[in-house]
This record gives C-alpha cells, structure tokens and sequence, in this order.
C-alpha cells in the first residue's frame, strides 16, 4: 500500500468516524430534549409538535448515518476496489480518441453513481418523508425528475466535460486557470439561466395573484430599492410539504419565489419580514461575497489539480493504472470532500454570521416580532428540532439553532 493510499484511508476513516461520532451526539441529544419544549418556545410549539421535530430528525439523522456508511463504501469501490480502473479500461477497450473516451467516462461514471445512490433516494422520498407526512412525490414524478435530470446532464454535461478535457490537453501548463475561468462562466450562466430555462422543466411558476399581499410587498421593495423581475408561487406542494421562499438569478431573470405551502401557513406580515430577510442577503451582499468565496476556493482547488495531474502517484494511490485527465478530474471530485471536511465549521459559521444580518435587516425593515411568528410557524411546520446538539449543529447547520436566531430577534422588538 502507497503512502498516499494509507493517508486516503486514514483521513477517510477519521472523517467517517467524525460523522458517525456527530450523528449520535444528534440523536442523544434531541432525545434527551423530546419531552420537553424549550422555554422560549413553549407558549409557541405544541408538545406533540415538538415531539413530531424530534422524532423527525433523529430519523433523518439515523438515515444520514446508513449513508455514510454506504457512501464511504462505494467511495472505496470506486477508487481501491476497482471501480473506476474497470470503467476507464472499458472505455479505452472501445477504441475512441481521448477526448471522446474522457467524455464518456465522465458521464458514465455519474450515470452509474446516480444509479448506485437511488435506492437511498427512494427510501428518504417514499419511507422516511412519507412516514412524517411530508412526501407529496408520485413515483411518475419521481422518474420524470430523473430523466429531466439525464438530461440536463446530457445538455449541459457533454459541452462541459468536452471543453474542460480539451483544455486539459491543449492549454499548457497553465489549463487550470482556463478551466476555471471556464467554470466561473458556467457557473455564473447557470445562476443566470435557471429561473427561465430549468426551474420550469420540474416546478410551475405563477404571478402571485394576492393584491393584498403583492402590495405590501410592492411596498417593502420600494422602501428597500429592490427591483425585481417578478414575485411567483411555485407548486412546491406536488413534491413536499415543506414550505420555503428564495430569490434566485440575476440580472433581468431576478424573481422571487414562494413555495405555496408557505403562503397557506403564514400571513401578511409574517411573509413581508421573511421577504425582508431574503432582502437582507442581497443587501449585505451575502450572495455577491459567496459566489466570490466558492470562485476563491476553485481556483485554489484547479491549482492544485494542475499539480496533482501530474503525479503518478495520485493515480495509483487510488486504484487508476493509467494516469489521464479524465481520470484526475473525477479522483479529484470523489476524493477533494474527504480532505476538506474538517473546514466545514469555518463555512457554517461564516453563513451563520450572515444569517443574523439578514435577520437584523428584516427586524428594521418589517416587524421583528412577526419574523419571530414566520420562523416559529416555519420550524413548526417543517418539523425542524428546537434542541440540536451544539457540536453537531456548528459543523452542518448554517443556520444559528432556532432558540439563538430568536433571542437575537427579540433583540429588535
């Protein structure tokens, strides 16, 4: 065994152990609080709501712990079990030229992940969000999406693969920087190009037809100098039973979305601050300084893949035998998460600190105490636990636990 492929096991084994050891502190701790709703809540959530969320989410969290356990294998199967030597063998078997051959791996490999992760994504859709009454997916639904899924793979996968190989090939020692100025293009088309073109293909978008509520929105987006493309509902109820809103875009195609299941649970006012608090995201720049961030962190990580390519023993530390730019873009993809777990704290509390601004922006813009009635309602209604483990919550959750986001509120009332 390499040195590089003991390292791989070791991080992959302490970044496994790291996940389980925080998934069980989950479940303690929400069952330890099952039976009693906190106190700054207990006038607001109803005991067997309460119990609901918990239960809720020590499902969910033991779910997320078989997925580890399996994803951490197929990861192993991929790279020291063969998977992807057998793969990139049978493609050079087919006697196309490398760009075609790296193409068709690439998607290939997806396809078959895709595949290999659908019985996990069966059970969460139609057994474990069923069971709390959230699934509104109908197995025809559920296929659709898969295949408008391929698709989109197949539309906008092919383009994307063929340049970034091309640039890997013909670009010289410096095809990094290109490929990521390439994959900042994409990305920011992509932001650009969803509200109009791939949105639609899964969900459908009205006109919010509330004259009462679009104007008092009207007027929140006057007061703020917001200007908009549109304020839409979407059908988020054919799917799930969570309610949501975002903006999404730029430029000409900004909207705003609401999902229908939250505009049956909350009133005018209650809707006005949750619009504002989105308002304070685009205010404070939040959307802005994250596109830069994730740019940042790609180009670092493209640079290091520019020196990785080149190492044979990056291949064969992690079961390729034939060292190809196909091949060192997919080991970078499965393999790069591993290594960069263990920063996913200082990105949890970067996105907590914008969280408490927009929250500040929304109590100085609408009414602080109807976000506090918008987030209790919120929590209630997706089942989201009162009591998360404190360790836990600081490494996945980016937003502050609810009994924090609430005091800072009541700050402002």
């Amino acid at each position: 065994m390499s040195q590089f492929t003991t390292l791989f096991v070791v991080v992959l084994g302490a970044t496994l152990a790291t996940r389980l050891w925080l998934a069980l502190r989950q479940v303690r701790h929400v069952r330890a609080h099952r039976a009693r709703v906190p106190a700054a809540f207990h006038t607001r959530i109803k005991p067997a709501a309460h119990r609901k969320a918990a239960d809720y989410t020590v499902a969910r969290t033991r779910f997320g712990m078989v997925s580890l356990a399996v994803d951490a294998l197929l990861l192993l199967g991929w790279t020291l079990g063969g998977g992807l030597e057998l793969l990139d063998q049978a493609w050079r078997a087919a006697g196309f030229g490398e760009l075609a051959t790296g193409v068709a791996f690439l998607l290939s490999t997806f396809v078959v992940m895709g595949l290999l992760e659908l019985p996990l994504s069966l059970y969460q859709t139609f057994v474990l969000e069923a069971r709390f009454g959230f699934n509104r997916m109908t197995v025809g639904l559920f296929l659709g999406d898969l295949l408008k899924q391929l698709l989109l793979l197949l539309v906008f996968g092919v383009p994307l693969a063929l340049a970034a190989l091309w640039l890997m090939e013909r670009a010289g020692a410096q095809w990094w920087l290109y490929l990521w100025l390439l994959w900042s293009g994409f990305t920011l088309f992509m932001i650009w190009a969803y509200p109009a073109l791939i949105a639609p293909l899964f969900n459908k978008f009205t006109p919010l037809n509330d004259k009462t509520l679009l104007k008092r929105i009207r007027t929140l987006l006057r007061r703020t100098g917001f200007r908009d493309r549109g304020v839409f509902v979407m059908d988020g109820s054919r799917r799930s039973a969570h309610g949501n809103a975002y903006f999404t875009g730029f430029g000409r195609n900004k909207r705003i979305v609401f999902f229908d299941t939250l505009l049956t649970s909350l009133r005018g006012p209650e809707i006005e601050a949750v619009l504002a608090h989105e308002l304070g995201h685009f205010r404070h720049r939040h959307i802005v300084k994250r596109i830069g961030a994730m740019f940042a962190m790609s180009l670092a990580a493209l640079a290091l893949l520019g020196w990785l390519v080149q190492q044979p023993w990056f291949y064969a530390g992690l079961g390729v035998s034939t060292p190809s730019n196909h091949a060192a873009l997919i080991l970078f993809l499965m393999v790069g998460p591993v290594f960069s777990f263990f920063l996913q704290p200082l990105l949890v509390w970067s996105s907590r600190r914008h969280e408490y601004q927009a929250d500040a922006f929304a109590a100085k813009q609408a009414d602080a105490r109807a976000m506090i009635r918008a987030l209790v309602k919120l929590y209630r209604e997706n089942a989201s636990t009162l009591t998360p483990d404190p360790v836990h919550s600081a490494f996945y959750d980016s937003h502050p636990p609810a009994a924090q986001r609430i005091a800072h509120l009541q700050a402002f009332t």
